[in-house]
């Protein structure tokens, strides 16, 4: 057996670890949960975790089990047209904004569907060589249902945070630390810097098309916005100042009623906020999180700076950060929160996903792959705007420089921030 083949076989066995720890991580997600959590869906971008349990089921039956497992059968015909998210390639879908009115399937059924699936695809996985193509599909499979672990995070918040009986997700602890928020920025200067993915390393395909840019002299801080320093903001008026703002963002605040970041709300004197540890007085040492990119924006104006732009961020970050540092975020359930900056550790990893001013777009050479993935990420290159960082929600496997996520710039339930840049 030459060397290639065990390579292939090795690479096959780590895959299939990583298949089961990641499938036993979602479900574990889910186990604070009663039966009733499961379907709810209070807005139209939160998707009831029913659903999510059973679309990243779907994705490996159809790009992985449907095509190439001999003899193999679809646990339901019904369940390809519930479960499809966005994928035209494989046909008709239920509509994104009507997932909460799933009652059935229940959820035992859902939970068999997963069953099912696992059992086939460890059949697949311990009896059949898959070529590179199909093990890159299961790379993505997996990775695919790491950022939907991150979007249960996010959408389970939000459908406790709105109940009024504000119940606790599950309670956590911390040993408490002097934070370090002294004001410090990092300087780059200005020049030709090479940004994009190099290497063989997982990543997606928007990270993909390397290239030179050439970026001003600037400054970056070199921590996150704290929750202190934006109620400061608040207490300025800089919800109603349009100065701040941009016009859509300010029509927004007016049409919403905006006054706080999401999950806030005053208490007398006090400034509380739901956790998924229940309703918490605000630590206003943590980072600042759930605001929109217009809010992030209309601060940094107020502060007399501006949000740094993707590349911005990326160069600092490979030049003051390079390393992505081994207590970095991995979905750790005893803890979800974002943290306080310690000592002198640079905070660029892992707390809350950073707005930047940059719109989402492609990079240079970047081409879509043929089939139903190629609609993974190119399709949405339009009115969002990119994030960087990842958060506290995010598996750690993802967390690296180069990764970019997007989101429309109203949007403020995901785990979101942000940091101060300049031109020197």
């Amino acid at each position: 057996m030459n060397q290639q083949v065990l390579s292939t076989q090795a690479k096959q066995s780590t895959l299939l670890e990583r298949y089961k720890a990641a499938r036993m991580q979602t479900e574990e997600l889910c186990e604070p949960l009663q039966p009733e959590d499961f379907v709810v869906q209070p807005v139209v971008d939160v998707s009831p975790p029913k659903w999510h349990l059973a679309h990243t089921t779907w994705f490996f039956e159809s790009f992985i089990l449907k095509n190439n497992l001999p003899d193999y059968k679809l646990f339901d015909d019904d369940y390809p047209y519930l479960f499809n998210s966005y994928y035209e390639t494989e046909g008709d879908r239920w509509v994104r904004a009507d997932r909460g009115l799933l009652s059935r399937p229940w959820v035992n059924e859902i939970m068999a569907y997963r069953k099912y699936i696992d059992e086939h695809m460890n059949q697949f996985l311990a009896n059949h060589q898959l070529d590179d193509k199909l093990l890159d599909v299961l790379e993505i499979g997996i990775n695919h249902e790491q950022q939907h672990q991150e979007l249960m995070v996010y959408d389970i918040k939000h459908i406790l945070g709105i109940n009024p009986l504000s119940p606790v997700y599950r309670s956590f602890s911390a040993a408490p630390y002097q934070p370090n928020l002294a004001v410090n920025f990092l300087e780059v200067e200005e020049g030709v810097y090479d940004v994009g993915h190099v290497g063989e390393g997982f990543h997606f395909d928007n990270e993909e098309g390397a290239h030179k840019v050439f970026l001003h002299a600037y400054r970056i801080q070199d921590r996150l916005i704290t929750a202190g320093e934006y109620m400061e903001f608040v207490a300025a008026g800089g919800y109603t100042d349009f100065r701040f703002w941009l016009m859509e963002g300010f029509e927004w605040v007016k049409k919403e009623g905006i006054k706080a970041p999401f999950y806030w709300y005053k208490e007398g004197e006090k400034w509380k906020h739901y956790t998924l540890g229940g309703v918490e007085e605000i630590n206003e040492n943590e980072p600042v999180t759930h605001i929109s990119f217009y809010e992030a924006d209309a601060f940094a104006k107020w502060k007399g700076m501006r949000l740094p732009t993707e590349f911005e961020w990326e160069v600092a970050c490979k030049k003051f950060a390079p390393n992505v540092p081994s207590e970095a975020n991995l979905l750790d359930l005893k803890h979800l929160r974002p943290m306080p900056r310690k000592g002198e550790n640079l905070q660029f990893y892992g707390d809350v996903w950073e707005w930047t001013n940059s719109a989402y777009s492609p990079y240079p050479y970047y081409q879509a792959a043929d089939g139903a993935l190629g609609e993974y990420n190119g399709k949405f290159m339009v009115n969002q705007m990119v994030l960087r960082g990842g958060s506290f929600a995010t598996m750690r496997e993802h967390i690296r420089p180069t990764y970019r996520n997007f989101f429309h710039p109203h949007l403020r339930w995901l785990f979101t921030g942000l940091r101060l840049a300049e031109n020197i």
